[in-house]
Order: C-alpha cells, then sequence, then structure tokens
C-alpha cells in the first residue's frame, strides 16, 4: 500500500466517526457557512504573479517544515505579502493540520482559503464551506469521474470553486468535467514524493483555454514561474519555499516582489 492509499484509507476511517458525533445538516448553521464566497480564480486571472501560498506544517516526505509559526500570523503576512490566496491543510495524521487552522486564517484575512484536504465524501465539502473555505481541492487520482461530478455540483450549489488536481494526461482526460474553475498539475508524485515541473510543462497544453492553470509543488525560484507562465500557467501554488522560513510572510513578500519586479 502506497502512502497515498494509506491517506485514503486514514481518511475514509475518520470521516466515518465524525459523522456519529457531528451530522452534516449542523454545517448549515455555522456563521461561516452563509458568508459571502471569495474567488480564486479571478484573483489568479488579475494577478501580476499568480501565488498561492500554502500553510503546511509538515508532509510524509517531510516530518518537520514549519513547528512554531501561528497560523493567523502567516495567513497575514501572505495577503500583506500580495499572495492571491492561501492553501491551508487540514488533514492532521499526516500533515499535522486541522479545521481550526482554516477557521483561524479566514478570521485573520479576507483573501481566498484553499481547503487542502483529501475529500472523498460530499461531508467533508459542507465540512469546509462551514469552516471558512472559498475552495476545494478534487484530486483526480483518488476519485471515479462521478464523484468528480456530483462533489463539484455540490461546491458549485454553495458557491464554491474547484480546483481540480492531476498527476498525468489519463487523469485530465478521465476526471475533467466543463465548469471546473481552476486544473492544478501536480509536481510531486503522490507515490514516490520525486518531483518535477517538467509534469506541468508536459499536461499544461492539455488543460482547456478558459480553465485557469495552476502548477503545484517544486517551485522555489521566480525564474521557475517566468517559465511556466510561458507554458500558459497563472497559478502557482508554494508552500515548503515559504514555509520553511522562520517567517513564512517576509519571504512571500520577497519572492513576490522580485517577481512582480
Amino acid at each position: 500500500m502506497d502512502i497515498l492509499q494509506k491517506i485514503v484509507q486514514q481518511k475514509a476511517q475518520e470521516i466515518a466517526l465524525k459523522k456519529t458525533l457531528f451530522p452534516q445538516d449542523q454545517f448549515e448553521r455555522s456563521p461561516l457557512f452563509g458568508s459571502p464566497v471569495k474567488s480564486l480564480s479571478a484573483a489568479l486571472k488579475n494577478s501580476k504573479s499568480g501565488i498561492i501560498s500554502e500553510f503546511k506544517r509538515r508532509s510524509p516526505s517531510l516530518p518537520r517544515i514549519n513547528q512554531h509559526s501561528p497560523v493567523d500570523q502567516v495567513a497575514k503576512g501572505y495577503e500583506r505579502a500580495g499572495a492571491c490566496g492561501m492553501s491551508v491543510l487540514t488533514n492532521t495524521h499526516f500533515f499535522g493540520g486541522s479545521l481550526e487552522d482554516l477557521v483561524m486564517a479566514r478570521a485573520a484575512t479576507r483573501f481566498p482559503l484553499l481547503r487542502k484536504e483529501f475529500i472523498i465524501d460530499e461531508y467533508q465539502i459542507l465540512e469546509a464551506r462551514a469552516h471558512g473555505a472559498d475552495v476545494i481541492l478534487l484530486i483526480a487520482s483518488i476519485l471515479e469521474p462521478e464523484q468528480v461530478r456530483d462533489f463539484t455540483r455540490l461546491a458549485h450549489s454553495l458557491g464554491m470553486e474547484i480546483l481540480l488536481e492531476v498527476h498525468d494526461e489519463e487523469e485530465l482526460d478521465r476526471a475533467f468535467i466543463p465548469g471546473i474553475q481552476m486544473v492544478g498539475v501536480n509536481n510531486r508524485n503522490l507515490k514516490t514524493f520525486e518531483v518535477s515541473l517538467e509534469n506541468s510543462k508536459r499536461i499544461g497544453p492539455n488543460i482547456p483555454d478558459e480553465v485557469v492553470k495552476v502548477s503545484e509543488s517544486g517551485i522555489s525560484r521566480t525564474e521557475a514561474i517566468k517559465d511556466l507562465r510561458e507554458h500558459g500557467f497563472r497559478g502557482f501554488l508554494i508552500g515548503e519555499h515559504f514555509m520553511t522560513s522562520q517567517d513564512p510572510g517576509a519571504r512571500a513578500a520577497e519572492f513576490i516582489k522580485t517577481l512582480e519586479s
């Protein structure tokens, strides 16, 4: 069993337990459930940088990324730096995140927030909206096409946007449906954890032009972003490069200033 299968298996068990204590209809009573949704795709289209900053404490490939920076302070720093939005890891077991991180980021900022999670159940989409997410991540490699369709419809009914993550052309062909606002190409193979920006360059031309193309993982240089722009990418998700700093917001600000100069 590879790491992705382990994550999905653990997530299914977690959801089953949570449903016994927190029925999904309670999410509709959250003050955030009906709050205005902020568009990440629009922010990316109108941005000079296209940066989606990420809050991530650790990962299976890097056990200690940043254990000390408070999520609200990082979120404020990212917003001041000029990031288009923020990705918040809410997976606890493998990434050290939580839904509380999402809520704290929402309380501290006004820019779009992406719940980065291994979504396999509609319950998680309602949960995401109730905790302040504007966008959800759908990972093609762990979902059937019918699930992508149904999850997209539900998210859109709540006003939320979709970032569909793919790793290869087969996943894109199988999972993409019209109406999805953003497609992210993950440069990290979640089975081997090898990273290559060539993955984005290869898959990018196959993504419909009306969709915002996002390159994810392995980006640490402004030159890489300039290169990826030549292949049609408008969004660039950066986590580890910022989070390994003592001050993620300051590093993001320096990076974005260099990129826009």
